[in-house]
């Protein structure tokens, strides 16, 4: 009768899988504005800022849930080929994320290459969502392991300079990230 006990007053910002599925949900929007706004010429600034940010929020999220979730989730289940393929789909992601950062909004294939991105990420926070999370919740501590993502997400966000919010993102006034 006594599954892992989730506190209730610990802020919900602390839970593990709320601070992921929060992640997945800000990277979402990005790349709905970048759809949005492709075929437009006169969107070449924003493409840029929009493409940063979104390589940026995937870097740190990636980062955290290798550092941390990944490690402490492969330990409480057993499900190797779930937490394999995660691995392997996250190396495929930061591929198409260093070209990205390597070119610009001109290139040959940028466009696709944002759309192939969001594609592989919605693929992948499908399968978080739907498989890894729902066990994580019930083999780990959510509220203590969600504490340390929080702390190296703000540590390696302040590394990275991002600044505002995502919903600020193609707002000329706060659309800009301080540079690496």
């Amino acid at each position: 009768m006594s599954a892992p006990a989730k506190s209730t007053t610990k802020s919900a910002a602390q839970d593990a899988i709320q601070l992921l599925t929060a992640d997945h949900k800000s990277v979402k929007a990005l790349f709905q504005a970048f759809d949005k706004i492709k075929d437009r010429d006169d969107a070449d600034d924003e493409k840029a800022r929009l493409v940063e940010r979104i390589c940026s929020e995937l870097t740190v999220h990636a980062t955290i849930e290798e550092e941390i979730f990944y490690p402490a989730v492969r330990e409480a289940i057993d499900d190797e080929d779930l937490m394999d393929e995660a691995d392997v789909e996250h190396a495929s992601a930061k591929d198409l994320i260093a070209q990205l950062e390597a070119g610009s909004v001109g290139d040959d294939h940028y466009d696709a290459k944002v759309t192939v991105l969001g594609e592989m990420i919605d693929h992948h926070v499908k399968e978080e969502e739907g498989e890894m999370f729902p066990k994580a919740k019930k083999a780990i501590d959510v509220d203590e392991i969600g504490a340390e993502l929080a702390a190296r997400k703000a540590e390696l966000s302040e590394e990275l300079g991002l600044v505002g919010t995502p919903k600020m993102i193609g707002k000329k006034s706060n659309a800009s990230r301080v540079s690496k």
